[in-house]
């Protein structure tokens, strides 16, 4: 049994990451001090069976009617692989789908692309500031050096199909940690935090007036936002950040 924060609904969350693919429980990841994985679990895992006890999102995006993890998004056809977001937030008008990140975009990139299938022409018109950046990626052009681009546009498609079918506006939301070290103590090169910024700043920049709004948001600042909220909220807030600190 991993060793997650006080008074959560542990069977809950094991259920969400047991369904997932990434094995992250079998395989030991989920245990790692650099878990990111781990964070997402504890930090929302809170709130699966409390949802209205939220803080309000930013963006103006509401009230969470429900928050659940490891959530499937499904693309427009039936076969292949389709895209998991770590948490999915819905409101009275939107679906927020949120990718989060903590010690990866200061890691070397892994390699990553895009299949044929992406092709396909069932994105619809405001989707153009994502397909443009998935053509300059398949063309052999590289925009970003530290944010993984890639993942981003598969989300906010799969966020594009999933959002029709649930009828609510899409909301990709990323959710990014900046920390000073690493998880064994060793620094993070603070270039790297600036140029992932940058890139995060160009790729918001890139999308804007998509039907998939895309927020940028940092684990400080988002844990800021709770620690003001109530006071169940607020001492769950300091948990996560003493756990998993420095954010």
């Amino acid at each position: 049994m991993p060793d997650f924060l006080p008074d959560l609904p542990t069977d809950l969350i094991l259920a969400a990451l047991g369904k997932a693919p990434g094995n992250e429980l079998k395989s030991g990841k989920f245990d790692s001090p650099d878990s990111s994985s781990a964070l997402v679990a504890n930090a929302f895992g809170w709130f699966l069976d409390r949802p209205k006890m939220l803080p309000m999102l930013p963006g103006g995006l509401g009230q969470a009617k429900s928050v659940a993890l490891e959530v499937e998004m499904r693309f427009p056809w039936a076969g292949g692989k389709h895209p998991w977001l770590d948490v999915a937030i819905e409101t009275d008008r939107y679906l927020v789908g949120i990718e989060s990140k903590r010690y990866e975009p200061f890691r070397p990139a892994k390699a990553s692309s895009f299949a044929e299938s992406y092709d396909r022409k069932v994105w619809g018109e405001k989707m153009e500031g994502y397909t443009r950046i998935r053509r300059t990626h398949a063309n052999g052009a590289r925009r970003f050096s530290c944010l993984d681009d890639v993942q981003l546009v598969k989300h906010a498609y799969g966020l594009r199909s999933e959002g029709q079918r649930r009828q609510l506006r899409p909301v990709l939301l990323y959710l990014y940690a900046e920390p000073t070290s690493f998880a064994n103590g060793r620094p993070v090169d603070p270039t790297r935090i600036a140029a992932h910024r940058a890139d995060t700043d160009l790729f918001g920049e890139s999308v804007e007036g998509d039907e998939v709004a895309f927020l940028a948001v940092s684990w400080a600042d988002m844990l800021a936002s709770w620690s003001r909220g109530k006071m169940p909220v607020a001492q769950h807030a300091a948990r996560v950040a003493e756990r998993f600190g420095p954010l």
